[in-house]
């Protein structure tokens, strides 16, 4: 087993518990290691912003398919991983070897959304987002086509 695998296979076993006859959604390394790098752009800039948080929210939500709280719980779980890491590395590492080149380039733009988020871009921010594009393998045609998506989907300009 590749050991990045073997790494989130110990340290984050998805959760199966039943409530009430409910069983809840697992919680899959790979959507952990995503947010992660959501949750590591958004602290970027040392200042993690309501609307930040509910962005990052929001797009677990739309693009895991979970309902509010199964989204919640990842994103507690991946702020969890993210304080214990020592870099970002292991996530970036996880997500480049599990995502196709689409899949790679859909979630730049979605770093550049939550970028965009607020309205400016931070020095730390647009710096930590190449450090991740970089690490995923993702060129800068890919990065500069994402962010001007990103940009068009929030109506107007890039900052």
């Amino acid at each position: 087993m590749d050991p990045f695998k073997k790494f989130f296979a110990q340290r984050m076993q998805p959760t199966h518990a039943q409530t009430n006859g409910e069983t809840k959604h697992k919680l899959d390394p790979l959507h952990v290691a995503a947010c992660a790098l959501l949750l590591e752009l958004a602290h970027a800039d040392d200042v993690f912003t309501e609307d930040e948080r509910n962005h990052v929210h929001a797009i677990l939500m739309r693009h895991f398919s979970l309902d509010y709280d199964t989204a919640q719980e990842l994103m507690k779980l991946a702020e969890d991983e993210r304080r214990k890491s020592v870099d970002v590395y292991q996530f970036a590492n996880l997500v480049r070897t599990s995502y196709d080149v689409g899949q790679k380039t859909l979630l730049a733009e979605i770093m550049w959304g939550l970028i965009l988020t607020d309205g400016e871009i931070a020095r730390h921010e647009s710096y930590m987002l190449r450090k991740i594009a970089n690490l995923l393998d993702l060129e800068p045609g890919y990065l500069s086509k994402a962010r001007a998506a990103a940009a068009a989907k929030l109506g107007g300009s890039e900052t």
